[in-house]
């Protein structure tokens, strides 16, 4: 695809750590209408993250990164054993570790260990569903869950899962219920939460599973004109000096970095399940 000189929005939370609803409201929609045109094509993403959501110089959110992208008809995964992941939980072990952190040392860790896994040759697991992480099978309502990680972490500043390793975030993850909290100094409206927990929730109850139009019809998207979307005046106007402008994405140090993606199903997930 074309080079949107904006950048991502994975740059624009480091930079405002946190959004306002309104302003989050238009990336989010945006959003919305983008895993639509996707799911319409009967292809699910599965890489919904804030590093894949891009925007153009007029401040437009685009969707990109289709390299972990589905048949619908291929999306069923062969199933394990479940009662290994709850064995895994512990109330009192490393599946709980950080969460006597308050809502500032949070926010502050997860500042550090994002500019860090920017350069990581790793992917952050944050906005993986839950059945994905299972491999239970799993369809087009995977991509709004990880909508619900992003939504979450524009409004509190952290994603809604996040420990200091990847094994118990995964853990987290698959024990939701007993891991979404809503600090209070994030002062959420009541709409928003409950958009967060309609998204963040099982696959069969999740917004969005018949469709986007159970998202749309939501009430904290009440003011929102979807056919006229992308007429809006945009939430941030990007500086972009040139169409080749580069200031507006983080900076690669080349010579200390040796940026390689490798998926998350090969690399993280083996070592998820070897460790339950």
């Amino acid at each position: 695809m074309e080079y949107l000189p904006g950048g991502d929005m994975m740059t624009l939370l480091m930079r405002e750590e946190t959004l306002t609803e309104t302003v989050a409201r238009f990336y989010i929609a945006q959003s919305v209408l983008a895993i639509e045109s996707i799911h319409k094509h009967n292809y699910i993403h599965r890489d919904i993250k804030p590093d894949n959501l891009l925007l153009d110089k007029n401040g437009h959110m685009w969707l990109s990164d289709f390299g972990l992208c589905k048949p619908l008809d291929c999306s069923n995964l062969s199933p394990i054993n479940e009662n290994e992941v709850m064995d895994g939980e512990d109330s009192r072990g490393s599946a709980n570790k950080g969460t006597g952190w308050n809502s500032l040392e949070q926010l502050q860790h997860w500042q550090i260990n994002r500019r860090k896994l920017a350069f990581s040759t790793v992917s952050t697991p944050d906005y993986i569903a839950p059945e994905v992480l299972l491999k239970k099978g799993y369809g087009v309502e995977c991509d709004w869950w990880s909508l619900g990680a992003i939504m979450y972490e524009m409004l509190v500043g952290y994603p809604p899962f996040y420990s200091e390793d990847p094994i118990t975030t995964c853990r987290k993850i698959v024990h939701w219920r007993n891991h979404i909290k809503f600090p209070e100094e994030a002062r959420l409206t009541p709409e928003a939460k409950d958009l967060i927990c309609r998204l963040l929730c099982d696959a069969e109850n999740r917004l969005g599973c018949r469709g986007a139009e159970q998202l749309k019809a939501h009430p904290w998207f009440k003011d929102i004109k979807w056919d006229k979307l992308y007429d809006m005046e945009e939430a941030f106007k990007p500086e972009v000096n040139n169409d080749l402008d580069t200031q507006n994405f983080m900076k690669f140090d080349e010579e200390n970095y040796h940026v390689i993606c490798y998926s998350i199903s090969v690399f993280l997930l083996p070592n998820f399940r070897e460790s339950l």
